[in-house]
C-alpha cells in the first residue's frame, strides 16, 4: 500500500531493553547483576517517544519482560500514546539457547509483565538479536500456542546471533509442525548480490544517510516495506562501555551520536507505522487481526 508520495508504510520498531542486555558479553550475562547497574532505557525511551510524538508517528516497540517488570510506568506510557506493544522476551535469551520448554516458559513470563504493566496483551514477537534460526521452527509452533498473531524475528543473511534465509518483506513462516505465521523479517538490500543491513542498530549507527537512502530506495522500487529497528542504547553516546572484542565494540558503540540525526531524516522522508500496519497493508493480517485496543 502507497501513499500519494508512492512510497509503501515502511515499519519503525524498538526493542526496549537496556544497554546491558547484550547477548554473550563476559561481565553482562549474570542477570543477578543487572538490577546494580546504571539504566539508560527510561531516559532515552523518553527521547524516542518525544520524537515520535512531534512527526505523530506510531511505531511498534518490543518490550523486554524485565524491562516491563521493573519500568511499569514506561511501558504505560509507551502504550498511552498509541504505540502496538510486543514481546522481546523476558530474559534476553537467544532462542537457539534454549529448549522449547525455556522457552515457552521464557514468553509467557514476557507476556504476563507486558500484560501487567499496560493492560495490552502483546500480539507480535521478536527474537532478542533475530536468533531465530534453521531448526528453531518449534519457537513458532509455541508463539502461536501463546496467542501471537506475528513475528518479526527473522534476519534473512547470516550474522553473529541469528541468520535464516526467507524471502523479503512480509510472509508466511513455517513451524515445525506446518502452522503458517505472518513473517515480518528484517530488511536487506542487495550489493553485488549479496544482502546488506542498512536500517536498524548497528547497521543503521555505520552506515552514512546517501547509504540508508539508497537501501529504502531499493526496497521502494520493489514495492516492499523496509523494517527500523533500534534500541535505546543506540541513542546513548553516554552509553557505559565493557571490555569485547574489537569488532563487537567496533559495532556496539561507533556512530551512537548520528542516530537521532538519521532517524528525524527518515521521519521526515518516509511514512512510517506499525508492524502490524505493514502486515494488514500487505494482506497478511486481517482488518482488524492483531489490532490491539
Amino acid at each position: 500500500m502507497t501513499g500519494s508520495s508512492g512510497h509503501p508504510l515502511h515499519a519503525l520498531t524498538f526493542d526496549i531493553e537496556d544497554w546491558f542486555h547484550m547477548l554473550e558479553v563476559d561481565g553482562l550475562d549474570d542477570p543477578s547483576r543487572w538490577g546494580d547497574m546504571e539504566s539508560l532505557v527510561e531516559s532515552r525511551t523518553e527521547q524516542i517517544l518525544g520524537v515520535l510524538r512531534s512527526h505523530s508517528v506510531r511505531a511498534t516497540f518490543f518490550i523486554l519482560g524485565w524491562i516491563a517488570e521493573r519500568h511499569p510506568a514506561l511501558v504505560r506510557r509507551i502504550a498511552d500514546d498509541g504505540h502496538e506493544i510486543g514481546s522481546h522476551s523476558f530474559w534476553h535469551r537467544a532462542v537457539y539457547s534454549m529448549d522449547p520448554e525455556e522457552f515457552r516458559r521464557d514468553t509467557l513470563d514476557s507476556i504476563r509483565a507486558i500484560e501487567s504493566a499496560c493492560g495490552t496483551r502483546p500480539l507480535g514477537y521478536r527474537a532478542p538479536s533475530f536468533s531465530i534460526l534453521k531448526g528453531c521452527e518449534w519457537a513458532f509452533d509455541i508463539l502461536l500456542e501463546c496467542g501471537f498473531a506475528w513475528d518479526a524475528s527473522l534476519f534473512p543473511a547470516m550474522r553473529g546471533h541469528g541468520g535464516y534465509p526467507c524471502g523479503d518483506g512480509p510472509h508466511l513462516a513455517r513451524s515445525a509442525s506446518g502452522a503458517a505465521i505472518p513473517e515480518l523479517p528484517l530488511s536487506l538490500m542487495r550489493v553485488f548480490g549479496a544482502g546488506v543491513c542498512f536500517s536498524g542498530g548497528g547497521y543503521m549507527r555505520l552506515s552514512p544517510k546517501a547509504v540508508i537512502d539508497a537501501g529504502f530506495r531499493q526496497m521502494e522500487r520493489r514495492g516492499i516495506a523496509s523494517v527500523v529497528y533500534l534500541h535505546p542504547r543506540d541513542f546513548a553516546p553516554d552509553c557505559p562501555r565493557v571490555a569485547m572484542p574489537l569488532h563487537r565494540r567496533f559495532k556496539c558503540y561507533v556512530g551512537l551520536d548520528t542516530t537521532a540525526g538519521k532517524l528525524e531524516h527518515l521521519l521526515r522522508t518516509r511514512r512510517f507505522g506499525t508492524c502490524g500496519d505493514v502486515l494488514r497493508n500487505a494482506g497478511f493480517l486481517g482488518p482488524a487481526e492483531g489490532a490491539q485496543t
